[in-house]
């Protein structure tokens, strides 16, 4: 059975970080395993606290890990720290590991996620280590110095992370709907594309976790030895579908979508023109 394996933050709540991870892996029938980078106290609404554990136990259990387990590809999540961030790095780059980065550095409610002398480590340590990296708009924001406004801002911003830091790039646009179909800008060997779905009307807190989702939907895809083509569309479609098919858990949490919603809806990859 392929094996993949999260690097992550354990959110309380159980929609994101390592829970939706480790939910997602078992979906393509891969086998989990986790290296826990701190503990939240979390719902979709809101962080109350965040615990970031030592790089020697994320180290540790890194190791461990890696030292059982035949894992053929990782993501990264929350990582908290600067110390942590140059751990995982340093342990990637020494086994060969294969890697999606997700470069989580607030949540969707607005809380601090890693601070902030440990952002240009991701950067600069983490991105140069890893295959994929799957930064949303903000994060390539921050990441790119300049705010990015435009599709064609996206397009050369996807262009500039792939030339920097010689890794693959999907650009998440989902923070910047503006119509009917929602298209994420793929680098990859320094050819463009988009990757688009259509946009699923999303209410309440229901889309808490889709960034940890697709990342480790791709983490999943990769190690079950598909084409990056295969494997883009299979997370997008993931994504898209569980949006669609999303339950009610109380009177707050998940309001379900109107009838038309299309949990079918095509997934194009198509060379950016």
């Amino acid at each position: 059975m392929p094996v993949a394996l999260t690097i992550a933050g354990s959110d309380s709540g159980g929609g994101a970080g390592i829970q939706a991870d480790l939910r997602t892996f078992h979906a393509f029938k891969v086998y989990g395993s986790s290296v826990i980078t701190a503990v939240t106290a979390q719902n979709p609404g809101e962080v109350r606290r965040v615990d970031v554990m030592s790089a020697d136990s994320v180290g540790a259990q890194l190791e461990t890990v890696l030292d059982a387990f035949p894992v053929r590809f990782a993501k990264t999540g929350m990582l908290g720290s600067r110390a942590i961030v140059e751990r995982v790095a340093e342990l990637a780059t020494r086994y060969r590991l294969r890697l999606v980065v997700d470069p989580v550095m607030v949540s969707t409610s607005g809380a601090r996620l890693l601070e902030e002398s440990a952002m240009a480590a991701v950067r600069d340590k983490l991105f140069p280590a890893a295959d994929w990296i799957t930064p949303n708009i903000p994060e390539a924001e921050f990441i790119c110095g300049r705010k990015l406004t435009s599709p064609a801002d996206l397009v050369e911003a996807a262009g500039m992370l792939h030339r920097q830091y010689r890794c693959h790039v999907i650009l998440k646009s989902g923070h910047a709907i503006a119509s009917d179909r929602v298209s994420d800008i793929v680098c990859y060997q320094g050819e463009i594309f988009t990757l688009t779905s259509p946009a699923a009307k999303v209410a309440g807190h229901t889309a808490h976790g889709t960034g940890c989702t697709l990342s480790a939907a791709l983490a999943a895809n990769f190690a079950l030895g598909r084409t990056w083509r295969e494997a883009l569309t299979a997370a997008k479609a993931f994504v898209y579908g569980s949006l669609c098919e999303c339950v009610r858990l109380s009177g707050t949490l998940t309001q379900m979508y109107p009838p038309e919603q299309d949990p079918s809806g095509r997934i194009v990859l198509e060379k950016y023109r």
